[in-house]
């Protein structure tokens, strides 16, 4: 194996990566290692994300060559069928590839973060909040099928449909980093299945994605600058339901943040996750002023503002969802609503980085 490649928008020092991945192994087994757990912590995470680089290379050349393989046998015996085994494996490993390009340009300071993705259901009622659960199916979709772990925090349902509103946690190394292009306000146009006289309906929900702050990320917060609020969580009813008020809203008064987390049984733990979430939103806020900052035509509150749509998805009277940002289209609705989104993320990053290093 060549000790440089030209891979992921830059060159990976093969040799020097696998040299510094001993190198922290052989930390990691240093027995004082978590006598300063914030070093450890941030070690640990230098390590892993090492570890992936090298084995994604390593992926990728296994792939490449089992294509190659396959192609040279189908010559060989004119087997068109393991011709076409090659193009398959070797079109699979141009995607990640490209893939893995993408991923090396999610350099932003939490990019490799677990985030949050909340959801709110804008005016309209019903249509409105059924659109809200929708959405907030379609990202745990997404999130599933890229094998990251998904959590509901908050949920709040509608009186007759859907959600109000819905927050996920999605764990998984560059989960914000991905996840980011997508907030906005999101645009559905369908024939409403909740109108008796089949009449088309346009409904709106906007998306909140804000990165789990870690151990390295201090945020000082004010608790007299918050009102926390105490109530019962929701449920379907039953036996198991909810009797206590234990689900916990916590309001930042400065800014009018509003976090709220009902997942545990414990109102402790809602407590502690909910804290954790407004440390968490007012980050985001922080990296969005210094983004705007840098980027003086980026208005990061009117990018995820209510006026402003980033995608409409057409059921009625045809099929389309399109990004008004990249200007990336399909008619594959279904398959977008199951949670196909890279396509767009790929897009909305691409041009993000490209407007930054332009600038």
């Amino acid at each position: 194996m060549p000790s440089r490649y030209l891979c992921c928008g830059g060159v990976f020092d093969w040799d020097n990566s696998l040299k510094q991945l001993d190198e922290l192994n052989a930390k990691a087994e240093d027995p004082d290692l978590w006598n300063d757990p914030d070093r450890a912590q941030a070690m640990m995470r230098e390590r892993t994300h090492l570890a992936g680089q090298i084995e994604q290379v390593r992926a990728l050349e296994a792939k490449h060559q089992e294509g190659l393989e396959f192609a040279e046998l189908g010559e060989m015996e004119g087997d068109d069928s393991l011709i076409e085994e090659a193009r398959t494996i070797l079109t699979k490993a141009q995607a990640r590839a490209e893939r893995a390009e993408l991923e090396a340009l999610l350099s932003g300071e939490a990019d490799s973060n677990d985030c949050y993705v909340e959801v709110n259901a804008g005016a309209g009622g019903t249509e409105s909040q059924d659109w809200a659960e929708m959405l907030s199916r379609m990202y745990a979709r997404w999130a599933e099928a890229h094998e990251y772990k998904v959590t509901v925090i908050e949920e709040t349902p509608g009186e007759q449909a859907g959600v109000k509103s819905c927050t996920l946690m999605v764990k998984g190394i560059n989960a914000y980093g991905w996840l980011k292009t997508e907030a906005g306000v999101h645009r559905l146009v369908r024939i409403s299945p909740y109108d008796s006289n089949a009449r088309r309906h346009t409904s709106f929900a906007s998306v909140w994605i804000y990165p789990v702050v870690d151990d390295t990320i201090d945020i000082e917060i004010n608790e007299s600058d918050c009102r926390v609020d105490t109530f019962r969580a929701s449920g379907a009813g039953g036996q198991h339901v909810n009797k206590t008020d234990s689900a916990i809203r916590i309001t930042h008064l400065p800014t009018g943040i509003v976090v709220a987390c009902q997942s545990e049984r414990s109102q402790h733990r809602n407590r502690d996750t909910a804290w954790n979430m407004l440390k968490a939103r007012l980050y985001e806020a922080e990296l969005q002023k210094r983004e705007a900052a840098a980027q003086a035509e980026a208005d990061s509150k009117t990018e995820i503002g209510w006026g402003h749509q980033i995608r409409s998805y057409v059921l009625q009277p045809y099929q389309m969802v399109k990004d008004l940002r990249t200007g990336v289209e399909t008619s594959n609705t279904q398959g977008v609503l199951d949670g196909d989104l890279d396509d767009f993320m790929a897009a909305a990053l691409a041009e993000r980085v490209g407007t930054q290093r332009a600038d």
